[in-house]
């Protein structure tokens, strides 16, 4: 005799496939999100790798014996040419002293967008060097800010806020002591503007920059 089966109730020959389809929307969402995670965390390590290769480049071989990477704390951009987050300083030491202080600095005015900088300057006030971290600059013109490209980010090793004078930094073009990149004039004045800005915010906060405790947020 047939049993009918029950009101109300799906047959199990409905059931499982539904179940089956929950299992795996669920796996999916799980795997997607263990790739979203590890997606982020190797991010995160290579920008961690980059940013240490470049701090290594900017300070003196054997002169310093902590961890800067480590041994930081964040300004906004009310400090620093403009930057809508916080952006973190590298600090330098040797025995407890002060070495170099390496600004992470937003150059707003690039010829295609934003331009980020690292500027190392070490504590009597001249600069160790400076790098491009990131930029969208013309290829082949004003990308030219990269040392692999060009050696024109040299042009600020050893100077200060006193070599040239504040007046002095603009391009040669605009009557300044720096050349310019050929073509690439407007990229060539915004990170101009932006290693004096450092220079000049270094000069007004240097006791700030090297007291502050790490991870401390200034404002």
């Amino acid at each position: 005799m047939d049993t009918e089966p029950s009101k109300g109730f799906p047959s199990m020959r409905l059931l499982v496939p539904v179940v089956s389809l929950v299992l795996l929307a669920a796996l999916g969402a799980a795997l997607i999100a263990a790739t979203d995670q590890l997606t982020r965390k190797r991010v995160a390590e290579n920008e961690a790798a980059q940013i240490m290769k470049v701090l290594d480049a900017l300070l003196p071989e054997g002169g310093y014996d902590n961890s800067p990477h480590l041994d930081v704390i964040r300004l906004t951009g009310a400090e620093l040419p403009a930057s809508n987050a916080a952006v973190p300083v590298y600090r330098a030491r040797r025995a407890g002293a002060p070495v170099t202080a390496i600004l992470t600095v937003i150059a707003p005015d690039g010829y295609v967008g934003s331009i980020r900088l690292l500027v190392g300057i070490r504590v009597d006030g001249t600069i160790s060097g400076v790098r491009a971290l990131e930029h969208r600059e013309t290829p082949g013109l004003g990308d030219n800010i990269e040392l692999g490209r060009s050696d024109w980010i040299r042009l600020f090793d050893g100077r200060s806020i006193e070599d040239p004078a504040p007046a002095a930094w603009l391009t040669r073009r605009d009557g300044g002591d720096f050349d310019q990149i050929s073509g690439a004039t407007v990229t060539s004045r915004a990170v101009i503007a932006a290693v004096r800005d450092s220079l000049i915010y270094f000069a007004e906060n240097r006791d700030l920059l090297f007291s502050e405790p790490v991870d401390l947020e200034v404002r």
